[in-house]
């Protein structure tokens, strides 16, 4: 614990020191040993411990300590913060002013103040006018089906050329987890992107369909070639807020689960086929075999195709007979086989659900 005088020690810590050595005490232990433990002076508990047994309470945190006489006025100060931005010296740092002023005959304060200075107001990392921040709304949207929220990104593969990358185009239904589209390239543009959302939407039978298609901020997803084809085929763009990857959650945890796979080749892919082949082998195992535990374990496949209702009924209907067969074996109630109502880009408060719950119902009854 110590006890030493520049240390301070919470009063709750020093109230239970001071109980286990008069309970220590009590029961026959010698004091300096009992302190010795606890790692306190004999002096120091002394000077704790009042003579009707209450404990005096650190006022250190409390006291009003003089300010230093070395300490520079508010209009010292002031005139610092007004030479450290100035025109003059704005792009400089404490160590490059200092002597420039020195040479023209002027003291101000030393290197280190002006560091402090800089510390204490935030600017130093930025000395330029203050602009104000600018705070982005989380960007949410709600899925309660397949095929009504998008999440894609482009993630590099490695190639036999050290510097040189395959990049995976990937297409991800939020709701049913299910890959919906994906390719292979050896380089990043709007229109391979843009022929692969075409194919998408033909092979989903979407044409027309509102779709809501969320990326993060990279130069191809935000290109107008994209864009304009999103208007044409009644795609609503949804992006991330600049420098936060959970807000593009769904894709990230998708290739973090690719490149975690026992066979994914980590020294790298041989050619642009290779990795085309590997791609697709891992696209078939995660759509039909992999049992997601987002989806309560059924493959994105069967909740994609609605398939996953009935597969959660009949465990439901497993667990009743078995629970049925020997009640004896089951303490608590079995275990929910609950099909998922929707899925959100990022998390909200149940409220807000509910308020999409009746946004899409008066959706569906309008059309």
């Amino acid at each position: 614990m110590g006890g030493g005088r520049g240390k301070l020690i919470k009063d709750e810590h020093r109230v239970l020191a001071v109980e286990l050595i008069i309970e220590a005490n009590n029961a026959g232990a010698r004091l300096f040993k009992a302190c010795e433990v606890l790692g306190i002076s004999i002096r120091t508990y002394q000077r704790w411990k009042n003579p009707d047994g209450s404990v005096n309470l650190d006022k250190r945190p409390l006291t009003q300590r003089k300010a230093p006489q070395n300490k520079l006025s508010d209009e010292e100060r002031e005139f610092v913060l007004e030479t450290l931005c100035n025109s003059e010296f704005i792009d400089s740092t404490p160590a490059q002013i200092v002597p420039t002023l020195a040479d023209a005959g002027i003291y101000i304060c030393s290197e280190s103040t002006m560091y402090r200075i800089l510390r204490e107001d935030k600017m130093n990392k930025h000395r330029g006018p203050k602009k104000g921040a600018v705070k982005r709304e989380l960007t949410t949207h709600v899925a309660f089906g397949p095929n009504e929220v998008w999440s894609w990104d482009i993630t590099w593969l490695k190639s036999p050329v050290n510097g040189l990358y395959y990049k995976l185009y990937l297409f991800m239904d939020i709701f049913s987890r299910k890959i919906v589209g994906w390719e292979v390239w050896d380089k990043e543009c709007a229109k391979l992107a843009g022929e692969l959302v075409k194919r998408i939407v033909i092979n989903e039978n979407l044409r027309g369909k509102p779709i809501v298609c969320h990326s993060d901020n990279g130069a191809p997803m935000k290109a107008e070639t994209l864009h304009t084809l999103y208007e044409k085929l009644n795609i609503h763009k949804s992006f991330s807020r600049p420098r936060v990857s959970n807000d593009n959650a769904y894709s990230e945890s998708l290739f973090g689960t690719m490149k975690y796979r026992p066979n994914y080749p980590q020294n790298g892919f041989k050619s642009l086929d290779d990795a085309r082949e590997w791609v697709e082998s891992f696209v078939e195992w995660y759509n039909n075999v992999h049992k997601h535990s987002g989806l309560n374990y059924v493959t994105p496949a069967q909740c994609h195709a609605g398939q996953h209702i009935e597969v959660l009924n009949n465990r439901r209907q497993v667990y009743a007979q078995a629970r049925l067969n020997r009640p004896e074996r089951w303490s608590k109630s079995p275990r929910g086989w609950s099909p998922k109502e929707s899925a959100t880009l990022n998390p909200i408060k149940q409220d807000e659900l509910e308020f999409y719950k009746m946004e899409k119902l008066t959706q569906a009854n309008y059309f």
